[in-house]
Order: C-alpha cells, then structure tokens, then sequence
C-alpha cells in the first residue's frame, strides 16, 4: 500500500477534527450507557441499590442452584422460559412483518413509479401512516380493534366475515397477528420510500430496450428491476429489521403483559421497572444488543455488494 500524501494526510486529521464532536457526542448517550447496562448485567443491582451493587459474576445469565440434598436446577436468564419465549416472539414478529413489508413496499414503489395523474398527492398521502406518532396509532388501531366498540370488528360482522366480535388484541389466538398488522401497516410506507429511491436510479433507456425486443412485464420485472433494485432494498430491509428486533412500543401500548406478545425489549423493560430486578433486566438487555448485533453483522456480510451487483 502507497504511503499517504501530505494532502491526503491533511485531509484525514481534518475528517477526524470535524468527526470528534459527534463521535464524542456519541460515545457520552450511547456507548457509556451500553458499557454501563452491561456491567449492571453482572451485578446485584436493583434500583435502589445502584451505589452499593456486588459483583456476581455471571449468575445473572446462568447459575447451578444446589439444594445440598444431591439435588438442583439451573437459573439464570439463558434458562428461563419467558425469555426464550420473548426472543421467538421477537424473531418471529420480525420475519414476518419485514417480510411482508418488504412486498407491499416492492407493489407500492412500482405503482408509484408510474406516471399518472395526481401522482404527487398519492405519495405524500401514501406516507402519511409513517408520520403518525407509533404510540398515536397504536392507540388508533387499540380502539378500531376494541371487542365491543371497535370498527373493525363492525365492518367484518356486517359483511358476514365474523359471527361474534373477536377480542384482537386480547385473545391469545390474534393478539401478535393485530400487532403485525398495526406495525405492518405504519412501516409499510417506510419500505416503498426507500425501494422506490431504487427504482428512480434505473434509466428509462434499459426498459425502452427491453420493449423494442419484445420482453413482457414479467420478465422484465424479474430480470431488469429487481436486479437492480435488489440493493436499495437490502438496505431498506436492513433498516427494517433492526428496528423489528428492537420492537417495544407497539406491543406495549396495544398488548401490555401478554406472554404471546412479550417482546426482548419488553421483558427486559418488565424485569428492569415493574419487578425491580435491574440485574436481571440489564442481562436481558446485553443479550437484546448481542442478538442484535450478530444478526445485523451477519446480514451485512451476507448481502455486502459494491456498485455492480457484485460481492465484495
């Protein structure tokens, strides 16, 4: 490797003095507090003992509890039931709702993409359930989904759908299938901003081509767009899922103390307030920024392509 210019050197220790306000920034909201948590999460700490927390070591996370009789059991957080739970829960909420947001975004993004009358309008008002407040809607969809009052269960009995009114966000059949459909439909918008970016960036003169020899709609669907607004959705898809894998205030507001909906982040927030096991909730939270952090490495690496589509 050439060694540095002068110029380029210059230019480095000045990328680095304009970069030290907002690393330092950073460093003080994110990262003493991540350090913090994390060193809670090997501690006795409860919220009244903060000055005064021992160090236990990894008891936290996993412990052999002997009974002195020849017997014992296992505690900890990686044995504990209502986590692993919470972490199905969580993966499951993201596969699915990305998943699906991903191809309603894709459909809205080629509607839109298209040149029609009024155009400008449908997009500001397509985006219009992303600007909407989360704990606003989910409120919003709380009521439309409400047994007794809410609206969906009166339109679905009028049309004969429904031969009672069904409890969404309280029976344990429907209760992550109504938060999916709230995070769904507020996320959505997301997903067709960014994947119609994409869509923007392709020239008119590969799809003028495409037409004069004669390719359908399909194919050209399937080997020209979506080839090549493959990364753009990568990213959106990204985005996506480490906001998913982080999901708190949707499922808190419409779904509070539901096992079937119990969240990572809401099982670490219940352990952290409600129960007063800081300790324990702070290890909830290393492992919710852990899992997060591999997943999110993983992906990267996986799909890392440069500017020709290629992997790097």
């Amino acid at each position: 490797m050439a060694p540095q210019s002068g110029l380029a050197r210059q230019r480095t220790r000045s990328a680095w003095v304009f970069l030290a306000p907002m690393l330092f920034v950073l460093a003080a909201v994110a990262l003493y507090p991540l350090l913090r948590t994390i060193w809670f999460g090997f501690t006795d700490a409860s919220l009244t003992s903060f000055g005064s927390a021992r160090f236990v070591g990894i008891r936290n996370y996993l412990e052999w509890l002997d009974y002195g009789d020849g017997n014992g059991e296992w505690l900890g957080l990686l044995v504990d039931g209502r986590w692993w739970s919470a972490v199905w829960n969580t993966v499951r909420f993201t596969l699915v709702s990305v998943t699906l947001e991903t191809i309603f975004g894709m459909v809205i993004a080629l509607v839109l993409n298209q040149k029609f009358p009024g155009r400008a309008v449908v997009r500001a008002a397509v985006l219009i359930p992303w600007a909407i407040p989360t704990v606003v809607s989910a409120k919003m969809w709380g009521w439309m989904l409400h047994d007794q009052f809410g609206i969906i269960n009166d339109m679905l009995m009028r049309v004969g759908i429904l031969s009672a009114p069904v409890a969404w966000t309280a029976s344990p059949d429907t209760a992550m299938a109504a938060v999916m459909m709230v995070d769904i439909w507020k996320t959505t918008p997301f997903m067709a901003l960014l994947i119609l970016a994409g869509l923007q960036m392709i020239p008119d003169d590969i799809y003028e081509a495409a037409r004069l020899d004669g390719v359908g709609p399909v194919r050209t669907f399937r080997r020209i767009t979506l080839p090549l607004v493959l990364p753009a959705m990568l990213v959106a898809v990204v985005f996506r899922a480490l906001d998913a894998l982080r999901i708190f205030d949707i499922v808190y507001v419409l779904t509070p103390n539901s096992p079937e909906t119990r969240t990572m982040s809401v099982f670490a927030r219940e352990n952290l307030f409600d129960y007063d096991k800081f300790a324990y909730g702070s290890a909830a939270s290393t492992l919710l920024f852990l899992i997060i952090a591999m997943i999110t490495i993983g992906f990267i690496y996986a799909t890392r392509m440069d500017l020709s589509g290629t992997r790097e």
